[in-house]
């Protein structure tokens, strides 16, 4: 009879899960794409009374490990009742924010860091993590072994360098990761017009093919074999920029099309998309990559929902377009790979549709989707970091008040092919 029970338990909360994710689209080609199951297992509870902010990088390292690179600073205050003295409830304390994870959903290490947006690790665990630059962590001290040079100032101002120790008030959070997507008030005439001056001013001193970060970091890669980083700084809405991995000097970088750094517009107008319109002449914003095992650049421009291919010297190759009516944050944000040694397929997170595409890497085709907004396991609100592991495994990042990982599993795996009999059984 216990035995009987438990098994009941997991088939409740497999179906209510959503267990079954269909990646098949009508159309011969779509037909062998491979099926993912959402794995409730992973990760497990996490220590401390933690919850996790919203994840803003995302990685798995040689080991087959994960990283989860978040915000504690989006936690409000009706989550942290925990933390005050005496605590008001049960639940909950800001987490650090980097997590590591084994492959079985346990937690395995962690330290804090400034909170920033992208991250990668290399083959011997260093961390490099994006923030007003690009900063190699030692994950056993976290403390700062390198970083690249960046401008000492920013655009539109803000901070520049790693901010002072400062000890957050226990209970006391932020507005939420929401609230800066929400409307806001129209700005004052004068004011619009003094920022634009103000810019480009800014855009004159420091000119596009400035030789080091400008802007704030998007997305971070490794390429060991090359000895290089593949850096998306958010200057002049995305530059791919490349650096040597050993002495961090600038080697080179391109925009869209893969214009070099120079021909870059300077011009707002150049850079700007509108749903269903032709595509700018420059990058639009967001732009996140990654690096495929046969030397291709896949820089994902979300802000124009569509994803360039180039050579790792900036040869533009083609443009995939991906769900071009889709308004707000785009439809095209982190990049991974299928795990089988020839990458058939791209995932493709995004954020506003909440879904999962499979591409065709060849032709940049759909060959599946899932997805769907939804705070149940399997579903997403704000879909925002994706890797793969090297068994195929697909894990997600969300912000917005979905703040979680997940884990979603191949179907002919055997874990995925023993969560498919738990959820026959009826």
């Amino acid at each position: 009879m216990k035995a009987k029970s438990k098994i009941g338990t997991i088939l409740a909360l497999l179906a209510g899960a959503g267990l079954t994710i269909s990646c098949t689209n009508d159309g011969a080609q779509a037909q062998t794409a491979p099926s993912y199951l959402f794995d409730p297992t992973w990760p497990k509870e996490l220590p401390n009374n933690w919850k996790i902010g919203g994840i803003t990088g995302l990685a798995v390292d040689s080991n087959d490990n994960v990283w989860a690179y978040n915000r504690p600073n989006d936690l409000t205050s009706i989550e942290l009742h925990a933390e005050l003295t005496p605590p008001i409830a049960g639940c909950c304390a800001r987490p650090p924010s980097m997590i590591h994870f084994d492959r079985e959903g346990n937690v395995i290490g962690w330290f804090d860091a400034q909170q920033g947006h992208g991250m990668d690790v290399d083959s011997n665990g260093f961390v490099y993590l994006g923030q007003d630059t690009v900063r190699k962590y030692d994950p056993e001290t976290g403390q700062v072994v390198a970083e690249l040079a960046r401008t000492p100032e920013r655009e539109g101002g803000g901070r520049v360098g790693l901010p002072p120790p400062t000890s957050r008030e226990p209970g006391q959070g932020g507005r939420g990761p929401v609230a800066g997507f929400l409307p806001r008030p129209p700005r004052d005439p004068a004011d619009v017009a003094a920022a634009a001056a103000a810019r480009d001013a800014f855009r004159e001193k420091y000119p596009p093919e400035t030789p080091m970060i400008v802007g704030g970091l998007e997305e971070i890669r490794i390429v060991e074999a090359d000895n290089e980083m593949y850096v998306a700084d958010n200057y002049l809405h995305g530059r791919v920029l490349v650096f040597d991995l050993e002495t961090f000097e600038f080697k080179r970088g391109w925009g869209a099309y893969g214009k070099p750094l120079a021909e870059i517009s300077t011009d707002e107008a150049d850079h700007t998309y509108t749903p269903n319109g032709p595509m700018p002449i420059d990058f639009a914003g967001h732009l996140t990559l990654n690096v495929s095992n046969d030397g291709l650049v896949y820089a994902a421009d979300r802000n124009a929902n569509r994803i360039h291919v180039t050579t790792k010297d900036g040869e533009f190759l083609r443009e995939i377009v991906l769900a071009p009516g889709t308004g707000v944050g785009g439809s095209t944000g982190g990049i991974a790979f299928s795990a089988d040694p020839e990458q058939r397929y791209l995932v493709v997170s995004s954020l506003t549709n909440n879904k999962i595409w499979l591409l065709n890497r060849e032709d940049g085709s759909i060959a599946a989707e899932w997805g769907h907004m939804g705070e149940n396991g399997g579903q997403f609100f704000g879909l925002h970091m994706i890797a793969v592991d090297s068994q195929g495994n697909i894990y997600t990042g969300e912000v917005f008040a979905g703040e979680r990982v997940q884990r979603f599993v191949p179907a002919d795996s055997p874990r995925g092919e023993l969560l498919q009999q738990l959820a026959d059984i009826r």
